[in-house]
């Protein structure tokens, strides 16, 4: 068990820190940009809301199998495959989590505005700097919502990390499919067991996202 509590921790905690260093600029250019098209690719990143995570798993699955392209490029360096492995479960944990990191990160530099980019450009403030001294301290609120709501949300993966990890013991099992193992056994004093830590988790995570939005308060432009 402590293994299995291990193993989603870490999962949790990588893809975490991962996603919030992917999703800042995305976010930022999506909140910014004027093209047209920065919305096919804000559904795009949103497309893990709405499809099965079965389309995810399989799709991410058949890219790290040994008859990939993306593997074939890998080969050279020893890497045949990265299905049913820790890095599969991540990279398969990026994807299915995206949306989770970008709505709030988006959402926050929206609430920004103009103006106080503005006022840091006529004190000499570039680009960058505007966008670390300025954007990134005002937007506090998004980054602490995206850390939690993506925490949790890989704690609670399921149909994806299945696929990928393929549930192996002490390498890729999480809490999530550990419940699904215990239960085909019909161990189900053990997975109450786990699932009400869960629901714990689960409720401790909303809570404190709700926090989050009552004391750190929507920047004003």
């Amino acid at each position: 068990m402590g293994l299995v509590l291990a193993t989603t921790a870490e999962l949790a905690l990588v893809t975490t820190i991962l996603l919030l260093i992917i999703a800042t600029p995305l976010a930022w250019w999506l909140a910014r940009s004027r093209r047209w098209w920065k919305e096919v690719v804000g559904a795009v990143t949103a497309l893990p809301l709405v499809l099965p995570p079965t389309v995810i798993g399989f799709y991410v699955l058949i890219a790290l199998g040994p008859a990939s392209p993306l593997m074939a490029l890998l080969e050279p360096f020893g890497i045949r495959t990265l299905a049913f492995t820790f890095t599969g479960l991540v990279i398969g944990s990026l994807f299915y989590s995206l949306p989770f990191a970008i709505q709030p990160l988006r959402t926050a530099f929206e609430a920004i505005g103009d103006r106080p980019l503005e006022i840091a450009a006529t004190m000499g403030a570039g680009p960058l700097d505007r966008f670390l001294t300025v954007a990134l301290p005002l937007a506090r609120r998004g980054f602490l919502s995206a850390a939690i709501l993506v925490f949790a949300h890989t704690v609670g993966e399921f149909g994806v990390v299945l696929m990928i990890g393929g549930n192996i013991p002490g390498k890729t099992e999480v809490l999530s499919t550990r419940i699904y193992q215990l239960v085909e056994s019909l161990q189900f004093g053990e997975a109450h067991r786990i699932a009400a830590v869960l629901v714990l988790f689960s409720f401790a995570a909303l809570l404190a996202l709700l926090l989050v939005e009552r004391r750190i308060g929507t920047p004003r432009p």
